[in-house]
């Protein structure tokens, strides 16, 4: 058995590093999942591109459109700038729904002008029995 254990250990040897070896490059930097990770994104890349060229397109066709045509130029004052042709009336539709949700600002929460804030002004009420009650002579209670 002496023949057979020197015989095949350096076989076993080199078996083992070469397993190493292996080991290291499938599972060490720049293995496999190194290699997985690159692929996926490589993938999210494209997908990214792919986005980014169809946006640049639909704005070139945009560009073009607008250095060609005076209709965009004219429908694009219209939307974003709100401009309206010389003699056109201008009607502005507000959903029912929209304008119950605008919150319209109390009493309270406005400013009091300054005539106001220096110079107290009866109600119109109090006006007029004031009126009366020097009319009258008496005061009230």
């Amino acid at each position: 058995m002496g023949g057979f254990a020197r015989r095949w250990w350096p076989l076993l040897a080199l078996l083992a590093l070469l397993a190493a070896l292996q080991a290291k490059l499938w599972m060490g930097d720049g293995g496999l999942p190194d290699a997985r990770a690159l692929r996926q994104s490589v993938e999210r890349q494209r997908a990214e591109n792919l986005k980014l060229e169809q946006r640049n397109d639909a704005l070139s066709a945009e560009v073009e459109d607008l250095k060609s045509g005076e209709a965009a130029v004219e429908e694009r004052a219209r939307s974003e700038l709100g401009m309206v042709k010389p003699g056109e009336t201008f009607y502005r539709v507000v959903e029912p729904h929209a304008a119950a949700s605008v919150a319209k600002p109390m009493a309270a929460e406005l400013p009091a002008p300054a005539s106001e804030a220096t110079t107290a002004k009866p109600a119109e009420g109090e006006a007029d029995a004031e009126a009366e009650d020097d009319a009258t002579g008496t005061t009230p209670p």
